[in-house]
């Protein structure tokens, strides 16, 4: 038996390092990174903010956790899937018990580890995704006929961790997991009648809110509010699970005049003026006078709406190339599905490019007024410890999928 030299163990990791490695993404996120630290600086460079530097160590603990996914290898993941979600599942439970759950602005979303408040949320959607491409390879899927059983199982799994977000209330982090999982299923060739069913109940319950929300309004009105404030009492009575700060954003995005300007449609306003303001080139670095002066809230300027201080402070080229950085990202992620080995590793590769691309497309779009508020935060730009490490992982996890496209000689 013929034993490798030395020589030939260089070979490989110099294969390795350079036709194992997708340099492509990492370079991207890198300065993403980089335009996240900048601005969180610069959003709070009036008071003395020091969040810059814990989202310096945040990305550094972010930058290892990829790595070392990025090293094991992606099939893994399949072995532990189950294991993983039920423990996933723990702290979403334990984050609702009084004296567990740290609540902040009316919500229970946060476990205080002292060091570190951890958010139960951002693991669970690395949970749903491997749990979701666990069941999609494990079970047959065809027509809907031949697939309810799948799709049973996929609802509970899915539905579970989404009831439990939905509690804190938490429904900005809920809403990102239905397209990835339709996302999924789509490139598993299910029925295009489960989709078209799909559609039809989405419009359903687009039309239940429409309604719901009007009938907020008359409400409102009839109780003497000519600016519709949190008061909270109509939720007691309405049977559409939505708290009545979410029906006034909802308000603030389609009757604007119908809020108080210095209430519940201030961010969005001033968000506007920030983006619309940046001109062709922008203020200059810590020049934006909405975030300096606090006219965008001081409390999400560097995290919720980042990208309006990017946009005041760097203008529409500025904008421009974080827009094309995601843009690589995204673009790269589809392309690496495609080259997987596997159907495991296409489902995890497209399931976290549309993750990333639901995060990307609903923050921009809700800083110029496309959509409510939901307060979905920027990957990699924001400011966030837990998200930034669910981010890292779940890039890790696509990174993994490339490297081990096929085996190694």
């Amino acid at each position: 038996m013929n034993l490798p030299s030395p020589t030939d163990y260089i070979s490989v990791f110099k294969t390795t390092t350079r036709e194992r490695w997708d340099w492509m993404t990492p370079f991207a996120l890198g300065l993403l990174s980089l335009f996240g630290i900048a601005f969180i600086y610069s959003a709070q460079y009036s008071v003395h903010g020091r969040n810059w530097l814990t989202q310096i160590v945040w990305l550094a603990a972010g930058a290892v956790l990829y790595g070392v996914v990025s090293l094991i290898d992606y099939r893994f993941w399949l072995s532990v899937a189950h294991w993983f979600y039920l423990l996933c599942l723990i702290p979403l439970v334990l984050v609702l018990l009084p004296g567990i759950g740290s609540e902040v602005y009316g919500s229970q979303r946060w476990i205080n580890l002292g060091f570190f408040s951890y958010q139960p949320s951002e693991t669970a959607k690395i949970a749903v995704l491997l749990m979701t491409a666990s069941l999609l390879i494990r079970n047959e899927v065809g027509t809907v006929r031949q697939s309810l059983s799948v799709l049973g199982k996929l609802a509970l799994a899915v539905g579970a961790p989404m009831l439990l977000i939905l509690l804190q209330p938490d429904l900005k982090s809920a809403i990102v997991l239905p397209p990835m999982v339709f996302s999924m299923l789509y490139v598993s060739k299910l029925s295009t009648r489960f989709f078209a069913a799909a559609l039809g109940t989405f419009l359903l319950v687009l039309g239940i809110v429409t309604w719901d929300t009007l009938s907020y309004k008359n409400y409102m009105e009839s109780h003497g509010y000519s600016y519709l404030a949190d008061k909270g009492s109509y939720q007691a009575q309405s049977w559409v699970p939505l708290h009545d700060y979410q029906r006034n954003r909802i308000i603030s995005f389609v009757w604007p005049d119908k809020v108080d300007p210095m209430g519940v449609g201030w961010n969005q306003r001033q968000s506007l003026i920030s983006v619309g303001s940046g001109g062709l080139t922008g203020k200059g670095w810590t020049e934006g006078t909405q975030a300096q002066l606090g006219y965008l809230p001081r409390s999400v300027a560097h995290n919720d709406f980042i990208f309006s201080v990017i946009a005041e402070e760097k203008g529409f080229l500025g904008s421009l190339t974080v827009l094309g950085l995601f843009g690589v990202v995204l673009f790269n992620g589809i392309r690496i599905a495609g080259l997987a080995r596997d159907r495991f590793g296409t489902l995890l590769a497209i399931g976290v490019t549309v993750l990333f691309a639901v995060h990307v497309f609903v923050n921009i779009a809700m800083t110029i007024g496309l959509v409510p508020i939901t307060g979905i935060p920027l990957p990699f730009i924001s400011y966030g410890g837990s998200f930034v490490l669910s981010c890292c992982l779940l890039q890790g996890l696509v990174q993994s999928v490339y490297r081990f496209r096929k085996d190694f000689i």
